[in-house]
């Protein structure tokens, strides 16, 4: 194993967990530094999003319902070829009502394609494959 391969394996985590992190934070400039200006989002809502400020501003927009959110990955498999990346990554999502009352959890897997960029990796693909939710 190279060195090469284990700092992209850290690069690769961390892009995911700022990724949640920019959600669960409300922090819509880290989240937008996580992608590819022309990322493609699938089965996040009724559409496919090809362009990083139009799926962006969807995220923000269903959020607004949300008081608060948590999300949680699993270990992340990644395959690596050159500047290009698969990731496989386990997400359980607790998303508090506004309202106060009670809270909505999806459970699913992140498939994630991520790109190498002037030495950074970036989202440029991303799909949620939705397992399950519960509204309590």
């Amino acid at each position: 194993m190279s060195q090469q391969y284990i700092c992209d394996r850290i690069e690769l985590q961390d892009l995911m967990l700022n990724y949640t992190a920019g959600v669960d934070e409300r922090d819509r400039s880290r989240y937008v530094a996580c992608f590819a200006d022309d990322v493609e989002a699938v089965n996040f809502g009724t559409r496919i999003y090809r362009n990083r400020d139009t799926f962006v501003d969807y995220v923000w927009s269903a959020l607004e319902k949300y008081s608060s959110s948590q999300h949680l990955l699993g270990p992340q498999f990644a395959t690596i070829d050159g500047d290009c990346a698969t990731t496989r990554s386990d997400v359980q999502a607790l998303h508090f009502f506004t309202s106060g009352e009670g809270r909505f959890t999806l459970w699913g897997t992140y498939h994630t394609n991520m790109r190498r960029f002037e030495g950074r990796w970036l989202i440029s693909r991303h799909e949620l494959r939705v397992c399950g939710t519960a509204t309590v």
